[in-house]
């Protein structure tokens, strides 16, 4: 049956209005987003129910995805007030998604206030959104533009405008690596990013993993190569490999739920998908 584009763009939430304007940045409510699947995980409301039944789709498959979304954000909340008690000021947020609850520029700036954000992410949706949520905030941006463009990225104005060259840099890479391919080289990408900043600058990634299930894996990526977007999951030492020389921060790539937890962990980490470290880049690099 075709589906009315109208009933496509329905949403979770009582939100009028809404579907004009992300129409009007451009949004496609008959296709999966990368940004709004995981914004649906995370409770929000800022989906189409494309997004909703690719989302449940990859439920199905394994109830726990929701769950890992959430330690993934979590952790996202732990190494950002990680970098700022290190005296990190200024944030790059590559792919940072839909707002939500416990943003980086909430956290930054609750724990060192001036602290300064630049977002960057492709879906219109996550655009439109963080610039409606950061108007009247002059120490963020968000630019509408692809990891796989880090030249693009780096020469934005607003990146030029908030981000100083000669200060340390908190690199945010959380749940988007596994979205580029090793096609498009993913390595070279963060390399170009690791050599633009100045020492004493941090390095945040969290990634989906096939380490310890790499059937289930599998068949997540044929589902979401198939609906959403391309998508690989990656093993430990392919993960780390993105940190280069860097000085990794204790614990090292572990699971989300791991790394410098501020609550007891779970007993079963590895069903939580994604794991996560942070480093530091050294004086000598």
């Amino acid at each position: 049956m075709h589906q009315d584009p109208q009933d496509a763009a329905t949403i979770t939430g009582p939100l009028p209005g809404l579907f004009e304007g992300w129409r009007d940045a451009g949004a496609d409510p008959t296709k999966p987003s990368i940004a709004r699947v995981y914004d649906y995980w995370l409770g929000g409301q800022h989906n189409f129910v494309a997004d909703r039944e690719l989302a449940e789709e990859m439920a199905t498959l394994d109830p726990w995805i929701p769950a890992a979304c959430k330690a993934n954000r979590a952790f996202l909340g732990r190494v950002v007030r990680f970098m700022a008690s290190r005296g990190i000021r200024q944030f790059l947020d590559l792919g940072s998604g839909i707002p939500t609850a416990g943003n980086v520029h909430e956290i930054a700036q609750h724990a060192a206030p001036g602290s300064r954000v630049v977002y960057v992410d492709r879906d219109p949706v996550a655009v439109a959104e963080g610039r409606k949520l950061l108007a009247g905030n002059p120490d963020t941006a968000v630019i509408q533009a692809d990891i796989r463009e880090p030249s693009q990225i780096l020469s934005d104005p607003a990146v030029a405008r908030l981000i100083d060259p000669g200060q340390p840099v908190g690199l945010v890479l959380v749940a988007i690596l596994h979205f580029v391919l090793d096609a498009d080289d993913p390595g070279s990408l963060v390399a170009r990013l690791r050599d633009v900043v100045p020492p004493g600058s941090y390095l945040a990634i969290s990634h989906a993993t096939s380490q310890d299930n790499p059937r289930l894996a599998a068949a997540a990526e044929r589902i979401y190569n198939y609906r959403g977007a391309d998508g690989q999951a990656r093993t430990g030492d392919e993960i780390t490999r993105f940190f280069g020389d860097w000085d990794m921060i204790e614990p090292g790539l572990v699971y989300a739920p791991l790394w410098r937890p501020g609550q007891d962990v779970p007993a079963n980490p590895e069903k939580f998908w994604f794991l996560a470290g942070a480093a530091r880049k050294p004086a000598s690099c």
